[in-house]
């Protein structure tokens, strides 16, 4: 009679892909080694033409962190060519003093930024904050009909996080934007401060008077309103916050 043996089958757990995009030697090496050490898979990039080249050779990077200024194609162009093509996580890297550009950047779909010189455990710290956000938006099974909300125009599934126009078309949403609209119809006709809004999208990394709600709001408002000219879905409550209007 054979003796009977059992083993442990160990599934690895594939580490999450992270592409670093700069023109700076020393960061993009620091940051590789940093981001590898708490176990992504890191790869790198000089400028956009190697950052394109990153995407066609095989598996896309789950997150890019991208430099705002690059030799050639800048990193705004790069950020619209990534939100038009890649269903991709972004952080923007920018220089002390830039903005505006920061503004536009975040407009254009980033889904967060950092300025330069930045901390690695910064760094570390709002990239799993932006893959938990954007994993789970790919992760969650289909929603039935009860979880779909009407906002605006457009249709919000609660559970894909998917945001369907009146043709039937997907909006892309950021994770931040899926958050926010979430929040809003949890609360609606009710007046958000944008302090509540940081904490109920759990996004207290940002300070209370930064812009960044203000520009995802005005991002949501071009995806939903009629007239984002003359918001009648999140209504703008003066000295006060924001308001979701439902029905």
């Amino acid at each position: 009679m054979f003796a009977s043996t059992s083993a442990a089958v160990i599934i690895p757990v594939m580490a999450q892909r992270v592409l670093i995009v700069d023109d700076d030697a020393e960061i993009r090496e620091s940051t590789s080694d940093y981001l590898s050490g708490h176990g992504f898979e890191v790869a790198l990039a000089v400028d956009g033409r190697e950052m394109r080249a990153a995407f066609e050779k095989g598996a896309a990077p789950d997150l890019v962190v991208l430099d705002l200024n690059l030799p050639g194609e800048d990193g705004l162009s790069l950020t619209r060519w990534l939100r038009a093509n890649h269903d991709v996580a972004i952080i923007m890297v920018t220089g002390a003093g830039e903005v505006v550009d920061r503004v536009v950047g975040l407009e254009l779909g980033a889904d967060d930024y950092l300025p330069k010189p930045f901390d690695l455990r910064e760094l570390l710290a709002r990239l799993k904050s932006v893959l938990r956000r954007s994993g789970a938006r790919k992760d969650e099974p289909a929603a039935p009909a009860a979880q779909r909300v009407r906002v605006g125009r457009c249709t919000l599934d609660l559970a894909t996080h998917q945001l369907i126009d009146a043709q039937g078309a997907e909006q892309p949403l950021t994770g931040m934007e899926f958050d926010l609209l979430r929040v809003f119809v949890e609360h609606a006709d009710r007046v958000l401060s944008r302090d509540q809004l940081l904490t109920l999208t759990r996004n207290r990394e940002w300070e209370p008077f930064d812009r960044s709600i203000d520009i995802r709001i005005a991002r949501l408002r071009r995806k939903i309103e009629v007239d984002p000219a003359k918001p009648a879905v999140i209504r703008t409550v003066r000295g006060a916050g924001y308001m979701f209007v439902s029905g």
